[in-house]
This record gives structure tokens, sequence and C-alpha cells, in this order.
């Protein structure tokens, strides 16, 4: 292991990192009720990198969770003497500290092998034993600069910043999992790993990163889908397809509320009065996307239609990934695996020129669609109307006019 946390070796399989839980509870052992030991070991295509340990003190199950944290190892005792009284109760100190909190979780005992030792993977794996192991009235404890006597508390330490923990004292950082700010960074911290795994290569941490930077390693943007990216994302674009196409049906000409039907009632507000001629036309915009995806594999919408649709469609195939994964399988079966599969985050900075169409979902920008709208002039705006969607952006890049549409 590293004894200097820095940037993931190159060509680390980032990309196929797992965790493995693990957990023997004693039924009648009276010492496994309020406090469990989590060994929590870490693979990377099936092999192990490393592993931590994550201690859950129940604060509500134990007769002393001092005395019980305290017959542990030295981390989770050093917790037990700064964070709970001679009794068992919390400190005022620790009170005063926290949101709400009726339990903790420490985490401690990391080893990761040298090729992983980057603080980013290790607040992606903390961030997910978090979410295994807490709800919001759990503080998560890591080691502080004065705890760390090894490569892996340093590592631990260094996770706690970039996932927003609060210095409690020398020894010991905190997060309040009551608080907004953790979730904010370790979302952060997964974007930053997923836009570690496509490259394959190091790249700097930023604490104002907010995406994946959507260039190559040589500096050219890189819009490339892979095979089993787009074959997800035509799977979800046909699916709305359907969907849309059936509200067309159901609603004719009819206005619209918030949540009406499948699809339509998605859209913004905007388009609650338009028409059934307009209503077709948005719906040929999905298929007109799904056919760019199976004739060429990529795609790139032409007209704020299209860039509504695909919006929407990048929405869906991040459900079917995390809530479809049978169905995934099913779809991309046969086609080859790739590090840069699934990054929905990337798809929604590359594949637009602009999210401008997404301010018509911002209730405080009402009218902004309107041509003689100051602020519209004033920032370019155009084609937020819903009469301009189907404009192209570009006369050269119109679609074929007699296409017809999928379904007469």
């Amino acid at each position: 292991m590293s004894t200097h946390p820095g940037p993931a070796a190159a060509g680390a399989d980032l990309a196929r990192l797992a965790l493995d839980f693990h957990h023997t509870h004693q039924l009648l052992d009276p010492a496994a009720q309020g406090m469990q030991t989590w060994e929590v070991r870490i693979t990377a295509a099936g092999t192990p990198v490393g592993s931590l340990t994550a201690v859950r003190g129940l604060y509500w199950k134990s007769d002393n969770l001092r005395e019980r944290m305290a017959d542990e190892p030295s981390f989770p005792a050093l917790v037990a003497s700064q964070l709970l009284d001679e009794e068992g109760r919390f400190t005022y100190e620790f009170e005063e500290f926290m949101e709400s909190a009726s339990s903790v979780l420490v985490v401690d005992g990391l080893q990761l092998e040298e090729a992983f030792a980057d603080p980013v993977v290790v607040a992606v794996v903390v961030a997910a034993v978090i979410d295994r192991l807490t709800d919001n009235y759990f503080a998560v404890v890591l080691p502080g600069l004065d705890a760390c006597t090894d490569a892996g508390s340093a590592l631990l330490a260094e996770a706690g910043r970039l996932l927003s923990a609060r210095e409690f004292s020398d020894e010991l950082q905190i997060i309040d999992n009551a608080l907004a700010a953790p979730e904010e960074a370790a979302q952060r911290v997964r974007r930053h790993l997923r836009s570690l795994a496509r490259h394959g290569q190091p790249t700097a941490w930023d604490e104002g990163d907010e995406e994946g930077d959507g260039w190559d390693e040589d500096g050219e943007e890189d819009e490339e889908l892979t095979a089993r990216t787009a074959a997800v994302l035509r799977g979800a674009l046909e699916e709305l397809s359907e969907q849309i196409w059936q509200d067309v049906a159901a609603v004719g000409d009819a206005p619209l509320r918030r949540g009406q039907g499948r699809v339509l009632g998605s859209l913004p507000p905007v388009t609650f009065g338009q028409d059934q001629k307009w209503r077709r036309q948005m719906a040929r915009c999905f298929d007109d996307l799904a056919a760019d995806l199976a004739e060429t594999g990529t795609v790139r919408p032409l007209c704020t239609g299209e860039e509504m649709a695909l919006h929407l469609g990048i929405d869906r195939a991040k459900s079917l990934t995390r809530n479809r994964p049978r169905l995934v399988a099913e779809t991309v079966e046969g086609l080859s695996e790739d590090r840069r599969d699934f990054d929905w985050d990337w798809c929604s900075t590359v594949l637009f020129e602009d999210h401008d169409v997404l301010m018509l979902f911002d209730a405080s920008l009402d009218g902004i669609e309107d041509r003689g709208n100051e602020i519209n002039q004033a920032l370019g705006l155009a084609n937020l109307a819903a009469a301009d969607w189907f404009e192209p952006f570009r006369p050269r890049q119109a679609r074929d006019p007699d296409r017809g549409f999928r379904h007469s």
C-alpha cells in the first residue's frame, strides 16, 4: 500500500470496483446487540484489492455503548472516549456538534493496493459504505490528521475531507448524515471517479469539478458513445416513443396539466396548450433520435424538441441502468464492454450545445421563451417558444420533411 495518497495508477480497473459486505451476527450473544463489525472487502474485476472495517455503534440497543466500543481495537475505543461519557451517554460537546444522531459508524482499518490508493477512490468506497450501513441519524467517524498512523488512515482522513466531514477534534472528523453537504460531496466524488474510470488515467482533483470534462487526453472533444451506452439510450428513446404516441392518441387537442399522460405531462408547462399536430411532431423527435442511434451509433439533437427528447431519453436510460439490470443485460447482450459504458452525466454534458431548454422548467423564469423577453434577448436564447421547437438550429441540418411519421 502506498504511503503517499495520490492519483490512481494508470490502467487500474476503476470501472469494475465492487464491495463485498461481511458481517456475522450471533443471535443470542448480548455483545452483538449494540455493536456490529462489518468487514468490507474491495475487489476489482473480482480480484481482492483491499478492505476496511466499519463498526456500527447502536446507541439505542446498547447497555453502555462507550464500554462496548472501548472493548474494540484502538480507533473505535478512541471514538468512544471522545463522544460518550462514562455512563454511555453522548457528551454535551457531541450533541452540540450534531444535528441529530442516535448511532455512530466508525470507519477505519483501510488496506488498499497501491494502484487504487487514491483519496477519490476511497471517498467513493466510504460513501457506498455510508449508504449501505446508515440512515439520516448516524454520525460517521473517520480519522483526523493526528490519528493517521499509517497510509490507510491518511487516505481515510483525506476521503473525509472530500466528503465534507467536519473536524470534531485533532483525532476525529465526523460526517453528519442529517446535513445536505455530505450527500452533495458524495455525488461529486462519484462523478470524478466515473471520469477517472472513463479516461483510464489520472486527472487532477478539483472540488469545483461538477461534471466529467468531456475531453480526451489529446484535448479533443470526445463525443463517441460506447456501443452499450448507445443501445440502452436507443431502448430508452423507443420506450418513450411508444408512451408519447399513446399520449397523443389519448389526449388529442385537449389542454394538459402537469403529470398527465406518460410523457406529454412531463414536458415544460409552455407546451401544455399545444394541439395534436404539435404533439405528433414532438413524438417524432423521439423516433428520429432512436433512428439516428440505430443507423450511426451516435446522436445529436437538431432542434429544441429533439433536445428535450434527448434529455428525457438520458434520464430514462439512467433509470433503466439503476432499476432494470436484467432488461439492460438483454439489451447489450453480445456488445463489448467499455470503461465508459453508461456514463449518463457525461452524455448530458457532451451531447448538447447547451441546456437552455431546461430553463423552461424553472417557474421563476416564466415567460423567458417569449421572443420579446429582455432576458431572452440579452442571453441570446432562441427557439424556446413551443411554436419554434421543431425549427432546425441550422438550415443544413434540417431533416427530410417527407420522412413521415412512424404512427399515422
